[in-house]
């Protein structure tokens, strides 16, 4: 049986690993290292797939790393992220990614913000001011 801190530091154990796998360059560190062809490891991958159910998503800074979390779970992913290109490529998709993101959604931020502020009103038409 584990305990209330037992658990606590498996859980923040688990989140940062999980968070880990947002990083090209990390994931290209452990195939290198043959951690990707291991059976425990990748059974442990699986395992973590839990992550993905929104009571522990919420709890993720980078997002990102469930989607590297699921294409972990297919071989040839594992195997390709040996070569250094390999990560180079996604670390530069990950890049363009965020770039758009982060222009889309200041773009409607702005749309949203003009919506919210009260129209003004047009002046009154006809010589209502005029003598």
């Amino acid at each position: 049986m584990e305990t209330e801190e037992q658990a606590r530091n498996r859980f923040q154990s688990e989140l940062e690993f999980v968070q880990c796998l947002a990083n090209p360059n990390y994931l290209n560190f452990l195939a290198q290292r043959g951690f990707l062809r291991e059976r425990p490891f990748i059974n442990y991958l699986k395992y973590l797939l839990y992550w993905k159910e929104p009571e522990y998503a919420k709890f993720l800074k980078y997002p990102h790393c469930l989607h590297m979390l699921e294409l972990l779970q297919y071989e040839h992913f594992r195997k390709e992220l040996v070569n250094a290109q390999c990560a180079k490529f996604i670390d530069e998709q990950q890049l363009l990614h965020w770039q758009h993101y982060s222009r889309k959604r200041t773009r409607l931020q702005q749309a949203l913000a003009e919506q919210q502020q009260p129209q003004q009103q047009p002046p009154p038409h006809g010589n209502a001011t005029a003598k």
